[in-house]
């Protein structure tokens, strides 16, 4: 899964720019599932059949699309922008950029030392507006190298944080679409009652219509939106956020089936499986929402994997709930097609 993990976030594929995460995970899904594509929305599904006719559908769904930024002008050399997804203003001076050119090429969010700041501006957060990357060109030079609207992202990939950790950027969701990899591989040998879908889905950082397209197209009887939630830490909310190493979150409200919110849970105690809820009243801020609503609805569950400084490029995991979410996906695809009667 480190592997796995690390080959993915070190693709740079902002929403409507996934190619090269959707490339990796079309290659890492292959040995795993009966065939791979990818569809007009840049989606890559994977289907393992069952074997069975005309046997009930689950998808899998995890979003390949990372946050960026967006070029929209050039001053002097230096390039203006705006976000793609949600990207914190306060955390962009002294950033290091990759600007996906052809060759890409690195570039740095350009401040003021703290030696010419005005003290009324030392403790503010600069709007978007304000902030310039440095590429190190002249105004002609970044012109006629750089076109408008070519995107950019952090740079780096992931990293090991202690023993137990993963950190880096994108694993909001490529940690997610990893643990479908892995729980793809805990069914291998698995006889299933339900044609399984994995899908790799685009553009969930600004709309959904990656999943949306995907899932109306598919018509799935049972979906589950795998995404990251917040981890807690020292100065985070305690109710709004989960524990690292706690296990998977699985979401609980009015927009998750209730039915499958409950066989998530038994399954997680059947297996021995830690597991946290996470109480979602409204949207759920994952493509769960998008999913549910397809054709005349869709059976939807959430389930989450806790992620420390969500959408940073030092975002941070823990590999063993990674484990433990793939564990309970597979657990609750197993004997789907028969025990979901008696639940609905």
């Amino acid at each position: 899964m480190r592997n796995a993990l690390e080959r993915l976030c070190g693709q740079n594929a902002p929403s409507g720019f996934e190619g090269p995460a959707a490339a990796v995970a079309a290659q890492l899904l292959s040995p795993l599932v009966d065939e791979v594509t990818v569809d007009r929305m840049g989606n890559v599904i994977g289907l393992r059949r069952c074997g069975k006719p005309n046997a009930k559908k689950l998808l899998l769904d995890a979003h390949l699309d990372e946050i960026g930024l967006m070029v929209t002008g050039i001053e002097e050399g230096f390039l203006r922008f705006r976000t793609i997804g949600g990207v914190d203003p306060r955390m962009l001076p002294d950033r290091e950029l990759t600007v996906l050119t052809e060759p890409p090429m690195l570039g740095v969010v350009a401040c003021l030392p703290p030696h010419v700041l005005k003290p009324e501006d030392a403790d503010k957060a600069l709007p978007i507006r304000e902030l310039y990357v440095d590429v190190g060109l002249s105004q002609e030079e970044a012109e006629k190298q750089i076109p408008i609207g070519t995107p950019m992202v952090f740079r780096g990939s992931c990293f090991p944080l202690g023993k137990r950790d993963m950190c880096g950027k994108s694993m909001d969701d490529r940690s997610c679409f990893v643990t479908l990899l892995r729980c793809a591989e805990l069914l291998k040998e698995k006889k299933l009652d339900v044609d399984l879908y994995i899908m790799g889905s685009t553009r969930e950082e600004i709309s959904g219509t990656g999943a949306q397209c995907a899932t109306f197209a598919i018509a799935p009887d049972y979906c589950v939106a795998v995404d990251v939630t917040h981890g807690r830490t020292p100065d985070g909310p305690a109710d709004r956020s989960c524990t690292l190493g706690g296990g998977p979150a699985i979401g609980v409200g009015p927009n998750m089936t209730r039915w499958m919110t409950r066989r998530m849970i038994e399954k997680a105690k059947e297996n021995g499986i830690p597991y946290q809820l996470e109480v979602m009243a409204g949207h759920t801020g994952t493509n769960g929402w998008h999913m549910q609503i397809c054709r005349e609805g869709i059976a939807t569950s959430v389930v989450s994997l806790p992620l420390k400084y969500m959408h940073s490029p030092i975002e941070v995991l823990r590999v063993k709930d990674m484990e433990r979410v793939a564990q309970l996906l597979a657990a609750f695809a197993e004997h789907l097609g028969k025990e979901a009667g008696s639940l609905c």
